[in-house]
């Protein structure tokens, strides 16, 4: 979820859901230690909690630090990325590629939670390349879990780092998750979440009967209404299911905000082009914001305007 799941696009999902678990977008060791932006990179709204960050890195001592800095910022969890595909995280050697790699990253689990004491956690494919698929995922599973990890998120697909794109690798291998399944079965004591392909709460509701959880990406992305009912479906919270243009309104108030204080408007209006995904005027909404929301002198009228085309 690099260059989409941020602070904007985060508070919009906790407008829908309350209880849901929100996740960084990856942020690489090399960004947060040589950098000087943290205030982009960690920075996210107080009403975020419960809220994860995303470290890409395969450095031990890199992976401290950025741990102790989640732990600093007041982050629920800090989770290491295992299984991005992307070529320019292959190149630092980030992502998918460290599953060939398990003993390297007991040791970066490891590190990371010797400097804090908040929740680490890991997200991984089912295997790359040519690795044995269920055999070589346990070897790294259990690598893993011997230094106490207990939180294992899991993309159900292979990753196929060479011959396929990083687009390719989110649709072409086929998702398997009987595999996600069987691991659960044969490592009760670890809490498995499952991820890859889920497009609604039923299917979700489904997999919840084989697996601790489920993490949903980017259908959460491109309709983020789906999480509409987690609330109420998943958490068994009984609040009112907020509509969807009420979710808009409120989203509105945040970009005036946010719109006032220096940030550009479609740095946030990008993340709301979902919203009425299936709805009469949908299509005339994302057109009016797409078109118009780049103009010179493009201010919140061009979003108070968008709202007009839902009927």
């Amino acid at each position: 979820m690099m260059d989409w799941s941020d602070r904007h696009c985060r508070y919009l999902w906790r407008l829908i859901t309350k209880h849901s678990v929100v996740y960084s977008e990856m942020v690489t060791t090399a960004a947060l230690l040589h950098g000087s932006q943290h205030e982009r990179h960690l920075g996210y709204n107080d009403v975020e909690h419960p809220i994860a960050l995303q470290l890409g890195g395969s450095s031990p001592e890199d992976l401290a630090h950025c741990a102790k800095l989640a732990e600093d910022w007041d982050y629920d969890e800090v989770n290491l990325n295992c299984g991005c595909p992307s070529d320019r995280v292959q190149e630092g050697k980030i992502g998918a590629i460290l599953m060939a790699e398990p003993a390297l990253v007991a040791d970066c689990i490891k590190a990371m939670q010797d400097a804090c004491s908040i929740d680490v956690t890991i997200k991984h494919r089912i295997g790359i390349d040519d690795m044995e698929d269920y055999a070589d995922m346990c070897r790294f599973v259990e690598a893993v879990a011997a230094t106490g990890c207990k939180t294992f998120i899991v993309h159900a697909r292979k990753a196929w780092l060479q011959g396929l794109s990083p687009k390719e690798n989110r649709e072409v291998p086929p998702l398997r998750y009987p595999l996600v399944h069987q691991l659960k079965q044969e490592y009760p004591e670890l809490e498995i979440i499952i991820n890859g392909g889920l497009k609604n709460l039923d299917d979700c509701e489904q997999q919840l009967q084989e697996v601790d959880g489920v993490m949903v990406g980017r259908e959460a992305y491109s309709n983020p209404y789906l999480l509409a009912e987690v609330d109420q479906r998943i958490y068994g919270d009984d609040h009112a299911i907020p509509d969807r243009m009420s979710v808009y309104q409120h989203y509105l108030e945040y970009c005036r905000a946010q719109h006032s204080q220096g940030q550009k408007l479609h740095f946030m209006s990008r993340h709301v082009l979902g919203l009425f995904q299936g709805q009469p005027g949908a299509r005339q909404f994302r057109r009016h914001i797409s078109e118009n929301i780049h103009k010179t002198g493009a201010g919140m009228n061009v979003l108070e305007d968008a709202a007009g085309f839902i009927r």
